[in-house]
Protein backbone atom coordinates (compact mmCIF):
# COMPACT_ATOMS: atom_id res chain seq x y z
CA UNK A 1 0.00 0.00 0.00
CA UNK A 2 1.46 3.32 -1.05
CA UNK A 3 1.53 6.54 0.93
CA UNK A 4 -1.02 7.95 -1.52
CA UNK A 5 -3.36 5.00 -0.82
CA UNK A 6 -3.02 5.68 2.90
CA UNK A 7 -3.76 9.36 2.34
CA UNK A 8 -6.95 8.49 0.45
CA UNK A 9 -8.12 6.19 3.25
CA UNK A 10 -7.33 8.64 6.05
CA UNK A 11 -9.11 11.42 4.15
CA UNK A 12 -12.20 9.22 3.71
CA UNK A 13 -12.13 8.43 7.42
CA UNK A 14 -11.97 12.15 8.28
CA UNK A 15 -14.82 12.98 5.90
CA UNK A 16 -17.05 10.36 7.53
CA UNK A 17 -15.77 10.42 11.11
CA UNK A 18 -18.72 12.32 12.58
CA UNK A 19 -21.21 9.89 11.00
CA UNK A 20 -19.25 6.86 12.20
CA UNK A 21 -18.98 8.29 15.71
CA UNK A 22 -22.70 9.05 15.85
CA UNK A 23 -23.56 5.55 14.59
CA UNK A 24 -21.34 4.20 17.37
CA UNK A 25 -23.31 6.37 19.80
CA UNK A 26 -20.37 8.04 21.52
CA UNK A 27 -19.22 11.58 22.15
CA UNK A 28 -16.02 13.06 20.77
CA UNK A 29 -14.57 12.72 24.26
CA UNK A 30 -15.46 9.02 24.53
CA UNK A 31 -14.15 8.22 21.05
CA UNK A 32 -10.95 10.09 21.81
CA UNK A 33 -10.46 8.10 25.01
CA UNK A 34 -10.97 4.82 23.15
CA UNK A 35 -8.53 5.85 20.42
CA UNK A 36 -5.97 7.36 22.79
CA UNK A 37 -6.33 10.94 21.57
CA UNK A 38 -7.98 14.08 22.92
CA UNK A 39 -11.49 15.30 22.20
CA UNK A 40 -9.84 18.25 20.46
CA UNK A 41 -8.08 15.89 18.06
CA UNK A 42 -11.36 14.15 17.22
CA UNK A 43 -13.06 17.54 16.69
CA UNK A 44 -10.22 18.75 14.47
CA UNK A 45 -10.35 15.56 12.42
CA UNK A 46 -14.14 15.75 12.05
CA UNK A 47 -13.87 19.37 10.91
CA UNK A 48 -10.97 18.45 8.61
CA UNK A 49 -8.72 20.99 10.30
CA UNK A 50 -6.08 18.35 10.94
CA UNK A 51 -4.77 15.52 8.81
CA UNK A 52 -5.23 12.09 10.29
CA UNK A 53 -2.11 10.10 11.03
CA UNK A 54 -1.89 6.47 9.94
CA UNK A 55 -1.68 5.41 13.61
CA UNK A 56 -4.87 7.32 14.46
CA UNK A 57 -6.52 5.79 11.40
CA UNK A 58 -5.64 2.27 12.54
CA UNK A 59 -6.84 2.95 16.10
CA UNK A 60 -10.18 4.26 14.85
CA UNK A 61 -10.46 1.44 12.34
CA UNK A 62 -10.12 -1.13 15.14
CA UNK A 63 -12.85 0.63 17.13
CA UNK A 64 -15.27 0.88 14.21
CA UNK A 65 -14.72 -2.68 12.96
CA UNK A 66 -15.87 -4.04 16.35
CA UNK A 67 -19.38 -2.57 15.94
CA UNK A 68 -21.86 -3.99 13.41
CA UNK A 69 -23.35 -0.60 12.50
CA UNK A 70 -20.04 1.12 11.87
CA UNK A 71 -18.28 -1.93 10.41
CA UNK A 72 -20.72 -2.00 7.50
CA UNK A 73 -20.30 1.73 6.90
CA UNK A 74 -16.53 1.38 6.59
CA UNK A 75 -17.11 -0.66 3.44
CA UNK A 76 -19.84 1.63 2.13
CA UNK A 77 -17.58 4.67 2.59
CA UNK A 78 -14.68 2.77 0.95
CA UNK A 79 -12.55 3.13 4.05
CA UNK A 80 -12.06 -0.59 4.64
CA UNK A 81 -10.92 -1.91 1.28
CA UNK A 82 -9.75 -5.32 0.14
CA UNK A 83 -6.23 -3.94 -0.25
CA UNK A 84 -6.27 -2.68 3.33
CA UNK A 85 -7.63 -6.03 4.51
CA UNK A 86 -4.79 -7.86 2.78
CA UNK A 87 -2.20 -5.49 4.25
CA UNK A 88 -3.56 -5.97 7.77
CA UNK A 89 -3.43 -9.76 7.42
CA UNK A 90 0.34 -9.71 6.89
Amino acid sequence: MTEEDKKVLTTRMCENLAILRMKLGVSQQALGEKAGVSRFTIAALENQKREMTWNNFLALLMIFTKNNNTDELLTVFKIYTEELNEMLKR
